[in-house]
């Protein structure tokens, strides 16, 4: 907890007392988990620490966080970054969403055992529950810290939120030439690339990069977006 804490204040990430202790109920059972099912391959704490909990609070730099917004993590996974921003604010309305059921139950014992309200955790394929009422559309912000090009997680993601609403992507250095292969990907859903906010985190001597993309829904999405996943891979944007 130390560690988090000495971290989380050298970014200036303010955090309370109970969000460190529920950090820790967190580490713990996602430790536990990993032995059932495929949640992370870091399990140091210093490493989680740092990998994990503090890359996914580097969002809140943002300043888009400290309301009440709807938020959407799509391909959540172990609930990274949706469970480290309810942690830093109990006021967001979070949606996880995530395709992988066994996941989903995992993330249910999290939000009962963190005693978390305004959090739940939805079993579905992005494109598809895109395509939903209640979903479609309806999100303030949509986060991301899923493995996939920004030209496919564009079309998963965009079609949730509200026009004017952010997608944060949460990508590597090579995030420029994604944000070049994305240009078509862009006009087509309607948004633009407002943003980038650069960090360097540093551990044990190592630096690694972090790029938050902020891009903003400017239009409605057209009505053949999402695409079914055949058509995404055949034919990416």
């Amino acid at each position: 907890m130390d560690n988090l804490k000495s971290l989380t204040q050298k970014e200036n990430i303010i955090l309370s007392d109970i969000a460190f202790e529920k950090f820790e109920i967190y580490r713990k059972l996602i430790l536990e988990w990993n032995e059932k099912i495929n949640l992370t391959a870091i399990t140091d704490e210093e490493a989680m620490n740092t990998k994990h909990f503090l890359d996914c609070l580097l969002l809140t730099k943002t300043g888009l966080f400290d309301d009440d917004k709807t938020v959407l993590d799509v391909g959540t996974g172990a609930g990274f970054p949706a469970i480290p921003l309810k942690l830093y604010n109990e006021n967001l309305k979070i949606t996880m969403l995530d395709s992988l059921n066994k996941r989903i139950k995992f993330l249910n014992i999290v939000i009962e055992d963190l005693n978390l309200k305004n959090i739940k955790a939805i079993h579905g394929r992005a494109e598809e529950v895109g395509r939903k009422d209640g979903f479609r559309e309806s999100f303030d912000i949509v986060s991301s810290r899923a493995v996939a090009s920004l030209s496919l997680l564009l079309e998963f993601t965009i079609p949730f939120l509200k026009v004017n609403g952010l997608f944060l992507a949460m990508k590597g250095p090579s995030y420029l030439e994604e944000v070049e292969t994305s240009k078509n990907a862009l006009k087509k859903l309607n948004c633009k690339l407002e943003k980038v906010l650069n960090f360097k985190i540093e551990q044990n001597g190592e630096i690694s990069e972090r790029n938050i993309l902020i891009i903003k829904k400017i239009g409605k999405t057209p009505s053949n977006f999402p695409r079914n996943m055949g058509q995404i891979k055949k034919k990416p944007l």
